[in-house]
């Protein structure tokens, strides 16, 4: 993995048994104050990656707007938390794309966690992307045809690839992680891993159909593509202004990065669209190289392919009213 970020080489060689070492050596600001255990659970609307248990860690949301990412063992969370620094602070990043786009980045923190008693863990502490959002609709997008940065080793590369030739990486740019729906009535539909994993170019279509459809009944009837995806404000705009600065930017290049959707239905349906909280955002941040003056063509391929997509739902669904409870 490059990892020539300002100041990486600090956190070389340091792993979870000398957290505290680690979190010693950090230059960011002082964090916000540490939540109680008893505040802090696991975010209702993941849809992909670990899910926090007594087996196993995973992020947290503490209800106050914060989320706790734990870092990755080895290289890959010492090399998030110096790409959050680096980013944070660089003068080349556009403020409204750093704070529209992005997750504001307020530090590292220990914390016990239930998988690993008396043990505690160093966590990513980040806004919470989704917060503010009455049961947000959630889709996590995985962004590229290669998901693996420069200079990884040969077993890593080989895995990566097995992965994106299964699912639809190669063939599209981008696989869909994982897709969660709440209906205007608090209805939930949600999609089983196995079943995103399988997924061809048919059944990436029918999932972002989904995405924007009532819950109740089997069918996609995208009543809120218009809402949701089209307009101003909408999913496409959001994914377009990304995209224009994705032509011009060479700063880094975003390997196995994921793009999150999110809106709430009520406030949508209510809106038609317009300032009805639909967000779009950036996440996953352990394999980012730097860019040395080269456009990411590999992010951005996967981009474009999401927004041919997404275009073609919104052109080929006509516009529908304020969808009843579902």
């Amino acid at each position: 993995m490059i990892s020539r970020f300002p100041d990486l080489s600090k956190f070389r060689g340091v792993v979870s048994p000398r957290a505290h070492r680690f979190f010693s050596r950090l230059r960011h600001p002082p964090p916000p104050p540490a939540p109680a255990m008893s505040d802090l659970r696991p975010p209702e609307h993941q849809v992909a990656g670990h899910r926090a248990s007594a087996n196993k860690l995973g992020p947290l949301v503490d209800g106050s707007g914060l989320f706790y990412k734990p870092l990755q063992a080895g290289d890959r969370g010492e090399h998030e938390v110096a790409f959050y620094e680096a980013f944070s602070a660089h003068a080349a990043v556009p403020p409204r794309i750093r704070d529209t786009f992005f997750p504001r980045f307020h530090g590292t923190r220990l914390l016990p966690t239930e998988a690993r008693p008396g043990e505690p863990h160093p966590h990513l502490v980040l806004d919470d992307l989704l917060a503010g959002l009455d049961a947000p609709s959630v889709a996590d997008i995985k962004i590229g045809a290669i998901t693996w940065p420069p200079g990884s080793p040969e077993p890593y590369v080989a895995k990566c690839l097995a992965k994106d030739r299964e699912t639809t990486s190669v063939l599209l740019g981008f696989r869909i992680s994982g897709i969660r729906v709440v209906g205007t009535g608090g209805a939930v539909w949600r999609t089983e891993r196995p079943e995103v994993k399988a997924l061809d170019t048919a059944g990436v279509r029918r999932m972002l159909r989904r995405y924007v459809s009532s819950v109740s009944g089997e069918g996609a009837d995208c009543a809120l593509a218009a809402a949701v995806y089209g307009g101003e404000g909408g999913v496409l705009s959001q994914l377009r202004e990304l995209k224009a600065w994705f032509e011009e930017q060479t700063l880094f290049h975003f390997y196995s990065a994921s793009i999150l959707l999110g809106y709430g239905a009520n406030a949508v349906s209510a809106t038609g669209g317009v300032g009805g909280g639909v967000r779009v955002k950036l996440v996953d941040f352990a394999h980012v190289a730097e860019g040395d003056g080269v456009i990411d063509h590999n992010f951005l391929g996967g981009l474009c392919s999401l927004i041919k997509f997404i275009s073609d739902i919104v052109s080929e669904t006509p516009e529908t009213p304020p969808l009843g409870p579902s």
